[in-house]
């Protein structure tokens, strides 16, 4: 037996695969298949390839060696075109016989699927074959190809890279000769599909005629002449339904699909004047399993296009926006031009823009520098998405068939401005250390299955080569020794309450341009206030200068330290397509936790939009037996959700868990909400909010939101001006405006200490008693009562209430007179004469070193633009506690600051006698000179 080939055979059943076991064993394998093992003349050597559809579609590239056929496999097959480098995977030699192998592995064999000789011939090795030995070993081997469907110069060059299992990763490369076409003129595998051998004839066969008497389908609807298609019911359960839209690699079917989208899961609608991206979730592994397709992640610009041929609108059909709905359109002058030239009426596509460095990697500060330099023939465009084409919505369309249509309207484009971002057929391991060994930002996942779904979701899923994430910018340290500019920028992160915590320092990733440049935007948002929540710890005792939070850098690092600080980290730009509210700190989620929710949730991925007319066609009800055969559980979900509607608001992802440790799903949140409206609206109304919105589950990222900023919320009233240079102010009403906000992934309601008619006079003021983790209940019991016996003493009546955290709020209520200024001043003074007088019990420093064994009486919840956690508002932490009114004579029978959950309060509600809080809205008093006197102040 040919040693080389143990590997081949200790794969392989014989006795259960028709495939051949090598010259040992030819006459056996011949009889089998019906077929001669032809040879090629001896002092040729054999060529083959053969379409291989088995897990996933690709083509085994096979060249005769030494007496056995070196193998690659080659996801996305050749290409003509000298400019595209296909990813080829180096496998074990097969057997010289295999050559003119075709048939059926059956299922539970390794390879399964069917195989076809898409090609054969001979190849010619430059300098012969004793050459091609060495140059194979030495992993550049360069050879023309005299087949019936490839000719020309050919180069296999190995790569540094590795996949699964060590698998060496090479490099297919068509050499510029008369041979070589360019890709978007001519797809050689769409041009010359089929196989050579059909009906036993060893001569290939004309395009046409291939089609017509060899067709092998991806869905298996067809076979070679003459046989019948396989049913649904005998294809092997370990491979998964292929979606119908991706069934054939005609270009015309699906181009017609395109025209007109009658699948399943589109909807007739019309084109929305904005759309939300999904945006992908941070894990630390991939999910297990075959249900994820694999792209590069791009080093750009998030950026949305949107066609609309019938607008009249100025400036054009074509548009193009932020992920946050900045209108770029200017910036792109040339992706324009391409984008009207596509074959659509109207559209919503996504993508990512990037300027590629001379090594066709992307380059982030090569994009900025091109935006600034007005040269948008230099940006790159690449598609990955279709939520919205020609009248139809297809964000319930699953999404391996989106970019199905999305890749045949991309034929032809103009590939220096836009081009098709493609999948991988790898595993996530080899992709990923692929992508980082050639320097690029990551990889990201997504379930074929999957809808479009606006905000962050477990379906997207993005694994980072190194820690990577935005920072708000909070000041700067002066530059030392031959620096100009800036010595380092201070960063930070916003937490769930919405107060900015220090992060660490960043001073390297700058050259003498971008220090510059930067300069110029620290200095026009220079301030005197430190914006963090606590005073920065610095070793370094370099001044520092402070600058409004508004400025956004990404930055590269090495790790978080315990105390929450980035070590090693590198500046890589600043970022204006970011809102510097929306920036926290980024925690990788477990990719079998996404795994197990995904599953979940896309065996019922809800329609994302209203209700809508179903689209009907003779097409389409064509088109979609098979797909029917495979959903049902899709469809009987969709009844389900169908029926979540409250309060007017249609629930999506109704199942979706949103906390793990009680298993409490979204529609059971929105439940809750719609139950305790009665007592929470009263707590809510007129006072502008600022929402912590849970796009997955509270464990993965949150998002702290205070202004509109474009999100469509249904049945809240905005508020423009309120807060100037921002986005209108938002505040929740009615009971649909508080559903519609939960639907949008709200878990937490925190009010602002005035009401949105009289926004500059508090009608509050608030005490957060904020213990150390190591403190009892008792204490805090303890600490709430010393605060109201001195507000007594004051002679300001208070109000209690859980945090539904560790905590207790004490609340005073307020006239509306004394400015936000004058009301923090005096809660500051109140915090500060508790500590002086009761330095074993209370701090008014935060920190955790300022609060050992004490209790931080948190003031700055005074503060113009601070808020606290609304009265019956869930919290987003393990349990779902819920802040709950108390009178002051229940407080010493409570046990914890999340005594009451979801599940639990309406226990307290229903047991209520009388409002605990009856005289909190008729209660009136002001801040007097006596008052400020006693506290010293001025």
């Amino acid at each position: 037996m040919n040693d080389r080939l143990e590997h081949y055979h200790r794969k392989r059943r014989f006795e259960d695969t028709p495939e051949p076991a090598g010259a040992t064993t030819r006459k056996r394998a011949a009889s089998k298949t019906g077929k001669r093992a032809t040879r090629a003349a001896p002092d040729t050597l054999s060529y083959v390839i053969q379409e291989h559809d088995a897990r996933r579609l690709h083509y085994d590239f096979r060249l005769e060696l030494n007496g056995a056929l070196l193998s690659w496999a080659v996801p996305k097959g050749p290409s003509l075109d000298p400019a595209v480098k296909r990813l080829a995977v180096h496998v074990e030699d097969h057997p010289v016989e295999y050559g003119t192998f075709e048939g059926e592995i059956p299922p539970g064999n390794y390879g399964a699927g069917t195989v076809i000789v898409w090609d054969r011939g001979t190849w010619e090795p430059a300098g012969g074959a004793a050459e091609a030995a060495r140059s194979y070993a030495a992993g550049k081997l360069k050879f023309h190809l005299h087949g019936e469907k490839l000719h020309g110069g050919w180069t296999l060059v190995r790569s540094h890279m590795r996949g699964s299992g060590d698998k060496e990763q090479w490099l297919l490369i068509k050499e510029r000769d008369e041979e070589a076409r360019d890709e978007s003129d001519y797809d050689v595998l769409k041009k010359l599909p089929g196989s050579l051998l059909a009906d036993g004839a060893s001569k290939g066969r004309k395009t046409k005629q291939s089609k017509a008497q060899t067709k092998t389908s991806r869905d298996g609807k067809a076979t070679s002449a003459g046989k019948p298609a396989k049913s649904a019911s005998s294809r092997r359960a370990a491979d998964p339904k292929r979606p119908d839209i991706v069934a054939t690699r005609s270009a015309q079917s699906l181009r017609e699909l395109a025209a007109s989208p009658s699948i399943e899961g589109a909807v007739a609608a019309a084109l929305p004047a904005s759309l939300k991206p999904e945006l992908a979730t941070l894990v630390d592994s991939a999910p297990p399993g075959d249900d994820w397709l694999y792209e590069i992640k791009f080093d750009g610009y998030r950026v949305l296009a949107r066609i609309d041929h019938a607008s009249k609108a100025k400036g054009g059909a074509v548009s193009v926006f932020t992920r946050n709905g900045n209108d770029w359109t200017a910036k792109f002058s040339k992706q324009i031009e391409a984008l009207a030239a596509l074959d659509v009426q109207s559209a919503w596509l996504d993508g990512e823009a990037v300027v590629l460095d001379e090594r066709d990697v992307p380059n982030f500060q090569l994009l900025q520098n091109a935006f600034d330099a007005h040269r948008p023939q230099d940006i790159v465009i690449y598609l990955f998405d279709l939520p919205f084409l020609n009248g139809y919505d297809l964000r319930d369309v699953p999404l391996e068939q989106r970019r199905a249509i999305l890749r045949a309207l991309l034929e032809g484009v103009d590939d220096r401005v836009l081009r098709f971002s493609n999948d991988f057929a790898f595993s996530a391991d080899e992709l990923l250390k692929s992508a980082c060994d050639m320097a690029l930002e990551g990889i990201i996942g997504k379930r074929r299955d999957s809808s479009y779904v606006s905000g962050r979701s477990p379906s997207w899923i993005k694994l980072k080569c190194r820690r990577r994430q935005e920072f708000v910018i909070g000041g700067y340290s002066e530059p030392g020794g031959s620096r100009s500019a800036f010595g380092a920028l201070l960063l930070g992160v916003y937490d769930a309450d919405g107060r900015l915590q220090y992060a660490g320092r960043v001073g390297t990733g700058f050259d003498a341009a971008l220090l510059r440049s930067v300069k110029q935007g620290l200095d026009a948002h220079a301030s005197k206030r430190m914006p963090f929540a606590s005073t920065p710890r610095e070793r370094s005792r370099t001044p520092v200068h402070w600058v409004e939070p508004v400025l956004v850098a990404e930055c590269n690092f090495a790790e978080w330290t315990g105390d929450g600080i980035v070590r090693q980290a590198s500046f890589v730009s600043l970022r204006d397509d970011k809102p510097a509210r929306q920036i926290v700190r980024e925690t990788a989620r477990q990719g079998v936790d996404v795994q197990q929710q995904t599953e979940t949730a896309t065996a019922a991925t809800p329609q994302t939009g209203a209700p809508k007319k179903r689209a009907t066609s003779k097409t389409a009800s064509a088109a979609r037996p098979a797909a029917k055969e495979s959903a049902p559980a899709r469809t009987t979900a969709t009844r389900s959700r169908a029926q979540s509607e409250i309060a007017g608001v249609r629930i999506s992802h109704p199942d979706r868990v949103i906390d793990k440790s009680s298993g409490v799903s979204k529609l059971e949140l929105v439940q809750y909400y719609e139950s305790i409206a009665e007592w929470m609206l009263p707590h809510l109304r007129e006072r502008p909010v600022a929402l912590v919105r849970a796009p997955e589950d509270i464990g993965g990222e949150l998002f702290f939101q205070k202004h509109s900023q474009k999100l469509s919320i249904p049945h809240v009233t905005q508020h423009e001006g309120l807060d100037p240079g921002h986005p209108p102010l938002i505040t929740i009403d009615t009971l649909a405006a508080l559903v519609g906000a939960a639907q949008m992934g709200t878990v937490e309601f925190h009010t602002w200490n005035a009401v949105a008619s009289n926004i500059e006079k508090p009608d509050r003021m608030v005490f957060d008693l904020d213990p150390d983790p190591s403190l009892g209940w008792e204490r805090m019991v303890e600490a709430a009562q010393l605060t109201r016996s001195l507000l007594d003493e004051l002679g300001l009546k208070s109000f209690c209430k859980t945090s539904g955290g560790k905590g207790l709020h004490v609340v005073v209520p307020l006239a509306k007179q004394a400015g936000w200024d004058e009301v923090k001043d005096f809660s500051q003074a109140v915090a500060q004469h508790m500590a002086a007088t009761l330095p074993q019990y209370f701090s008014a420093k935060m920190g955790a070193q300022n609060r050992k064994k004490k209790i931080f009486i948190d003031y700055l919840r005074n503060n113009r633009g601070s808020s606290t956690v609304a009265a019956f508002s869930a919290r987003a932490r393990p349990g779902l506690g819920v802040s709950v009114p108390l009178a002051w004579d229940e407080l010493e029978s409570t046990t914890s600051g999340d005594q009451w959950g979801i599940r639990n309060v309406h226990e307290r509600v229903d047991g209520l006698g009388n409002d605990p809080w009856a005289d909190y809205a008729k209660t009136r008093q002001r801040i007097t000179a006596a008052m400020k006197k006693r506290l010293d102040v001025a």
